[in-house]
């Protein structure tokens, strides 16, 4: 066994119990927004499985949680389509638009009648999501978009100019442009826990949180490499690897295996540090801690399943 599979390995992998109504809710959700019209678009959505996806990276979340957490994935994941696969990813004019109507829902405005889909579908999504949070969270989730915004403008830029990131660079932003930060912000929602600031902006927390949100990112592009190398992407690891070392296909994907097992190792590490230094916070970190290690073994196992990543005969990319 690799290096790399026995470190995942041991992440005892987990599944809600309420996956089936997800599913079924996140399918009429998306509909009722308007969000899969087009037959490639609902072709890929149902081959991407958000609910069992949901299910594997929030399982101890009740089903009203449950169903909450697989609509704002299945709306992260629509809107990095855009991003990715659409003009929107190299049209910086229509993309700033964009990001500041997004922004301006998440700072309490209610969306504009004629807005995009993905828009209205987001207004719908806080207006589920803020009521039940404090106002640390809020701020909180806030200003993780607004660094995901602000890291979505970087990579679009890079892309019309050509540019290749700096090694530093790139690991620094893919924490931001996977959306990672956000959706471990959801951990507290369907735990009902919010941690206060002193003990999130810890250093002890920072290296387990930052630790994750590696792992889930680096695994990603591992997933995604075909797909993404297909479509002339190259804000990925393995790629930009090769780039930055000068070694083939396969050395670069082993490089990439072998950063994404250290840093879980280096996340658990972390974990008794963060534990001891906080004994007064024991179950909430435990709650949140335990959610990360849900995250990065359900991503893992979700991407293996999905047919989101599947590249189709010919060169192009299923769904």
């Amino acid at each position: 066994m690799s290096a790399f599979a026995d470190v995942f390995l041991a992440l005892p992998p987990q599944r809600n119990p309420h996956l089936d109504s997800a599913a079924a809710h996140v399918e009429a959700w998306v509909r009722g927004h308007g969000l899969v019209e087009r037959d490639g678009v609902r072709a890929r959505f149902a081959e991407t499985d958000f609910g069992a996806f949901a299910a594997a990276t929030y399982p101890a979340a009740d089903a009203r949680g449950l169903e909450l957490v697989t609509d704002w994935l299945a709306w992260l994941f629509l809107l990095d389509d855009q991003l990715d696969d659409g003009s929107l990813g190299r049209a910086p004019d229509q993309l700033a638009t964009l990001l500041t109507a997004v922004m301006a829902v998440l700072a309490g405005r209610a969306a504009e009648p004629d807005a995009p889909a993905i828009v209205r579908a987001l207004d719908d999504l806080w207006r589920r999501t803020a009521p039940g949070t404090g106002e640390v969270w809020r701020q909180r989730f806030t200003g993780h978009a607004t660094q995901c915004a602000l890291a979505v403008v970087w990579e679009v830029d890079n892309r019309v100019r050509s540019a290749v990131p700096t090694e530093a660079e790139y690991l620094e932003r893919r924490r931001h442009t996977g959306a990672i930060y956000p959706c471990m912000d959801l951990i507290e929602v369907v735990e009902g826990i919010e941690l206060p600031e002193p003990v999130y902006r810890g250093a002890p927390f920072t290296r387990a949180l930052d630790a994750a949100c590696d792992v889930v990112c680096w695994t990603n592009d591992l997933v995604s490499l075909e797909k993404e190398a297909a479509l002339g992407e190259y804000h990925n690891l393995v790629l930009l690897l090769e780039h930055w070392r000068g070694v083939q296909r396969p050395a670069a994907v082993e490089l990439g295996r072998a950063r994404a097992a250290e840093r879980l190792r280096d996340f658990h590490a972390a974990e008794a540090e963060v534990l001891a230094a906080h004994p007064e916070y024991r179950a909430e970190l435990a709650a949140y801690l335990a959610g990360m290690r849900s995250w990065m073994r359900g991503h893992l196992d979700w991407s293996a399943s999905s047919g989101r990543y599947r590249v189709a005969a010919g060169g192009g990319t299923a769904g």
